[in-house]
């Protein structure tokens, strides 16, 4: 083969493989989740007779099944502070994506006194917002967890630790720690020195563990604390040592003027979209996307440094059914079901604070990206 003819052939190769890249869009495009949600059915929901349920957390199984971990509480408590009082963190499981969902037993309990200390356990009374990884083998449950007297909101919306549970399989039995994995910061002045919550957490590429967590400041005169922001925590495995990291995350440039742009964060790297992080979460104030109590997208390189993606709205404050009609109310605690590492099933909760009926989760089919 002489020089030309060689050349000829290396560059033929390159313009077949340009051709290969250019018709696979998970390697060019920018995810787009918002273009990809459907309109929802109405049995694509999940609620359970006499609870208020929230908190949807899917996660497709080692067993080829699918399985939801979701906060539920009495609907005769109220919505609030019924979440805040009486919150329990359960599980159900399906054969589909789509569901249905069947409530199979409660995965976090009210755990009571320590006999060791004598003294309640730190997520004694109260589990809320699980986020669910499947992770060599194991299943670890992140959460919420907090203790109170059972009447005080306060004294309960405070107490709020991140912990971490670990089981074989999703209907347990779940080991649960002494201690949270994330707890309060012992300056004063540090944004998360009154209580920690809302975990998010995705394996890094490395293998260690990437959390995302809200948290709320002590603030003098005020029971309540200051202004809700999120941090960052790394630890080598997911029931590590987690190092929390500088800085906040999900800010926007008028933060200062509002308590909380952001809420509900779920976050995942993906190898399939320019090897990024990605994190969902509520606009709360509309400063991301301009829909106030939107979805928002995020994308970050690192996992510290966030901003709003190439295409930020997922959803509006309204969204739509297959009927045509809108929602009366919006979506919170968004996830994602994914299938072959390919976001499938947008979950969240919806119907919080009405008088009417209880709260309850849904789930919106992803269409493909080639379609």
């Amino acid at each position: 083969m002489n020089v030309s003819t060689a050349f000829l052939v290396a560059l033929l190769s390159l313009v077949s493989a340009l051709q290969t890249i250019a018709t696979e869009p998970d390697l060019l495009s920018d995810l787009d989740l918002g273009s990809r949600v459907k309109p929802l059915r109405e049995p694509d929901r999940f609620s359970v007779p006499g609870y208020h349920v929230w908190c949807g957390a899917p996660v497709k199984g080692s067993d080829g099944k699918y399985h939801l971990f979701y906060s539920r509480w009495p609907e005769g408590a109220g919505f609030a502070p019924g979440w805040a009082l009486h919150s329990e963190i359960a599980y159900a499981c399906s054969d589909s994506p789509s569901g249905p969902y069947k409530h199979v037993n409660v995965a976090l309990p009210p755990r009571g006194v320590n006999p060791q200390t004598g003294k309640k356990y730190w997520d004694a009374d109260v589990t809320h917002n699980p986020n669910i990884i499947y992770h060599q083998g194991k299943y670890y449950l992140f959460y919420t967890g907090q203790y109170g007297d059972g009447r005080s909101y306060p004294a309960h919306r405070n107490h709020q630790r991140i912990g971490v549970a670990i089981a074989d399989q999703p209907a347990g039995p779940w080991t649960r720690l002494d201690a949270p994995i994330i707890d309060v910061s012992e300056d004063k002045s540090a944004f998360d020195s009154l209580c920690v919550t809302n975990p998010a957490a995705c394996i890094r590429p490395d293998g260690s563990v990437l959390l995302v967590y809200k948290a709320v400041q002590i603030v003098d005169g005020k029971e309540m604390g200051g202004n809700v922001r999120f941090g960052v925590a790394i630890a080598d495995r997911p029931d590590g040592s987690y190092a929390k990291q500088a800085g906040k995350v999900f800010e926007a440039s008028e933060a200062g003027r509002h308590w909380m742009v952001a809420e509900d964060p779920f976050i995942w790297f993906s190898s399939k979209y320019g090897n990024k992080y990605f994190a969902i979460a509520r606009d709360v104030v509309g400063s991301f996307t301009g829909s106030k109590g939107g979805i928002c997208m995020f994308e970050s390189l690192d996992g510290l440094d966030w901003k709003p993606a190439t295409n930020p709205k997922v959803l509006g404050r309204q969204f739509s059914y297959v009927d045509g009609s809108l929602s009366e109310q919006q979506i919170e605690r968004p996830s994602l079901l994914f299938e072959d590492d390919e976001p499938a099933y947008l979950f969240g909760a919806t119907d919080g604070y009405r008088k009417d009926k209880p709260s309850s989760n849904v789930h919106f089919k992803l269409s493909k990206a080639s379609e």
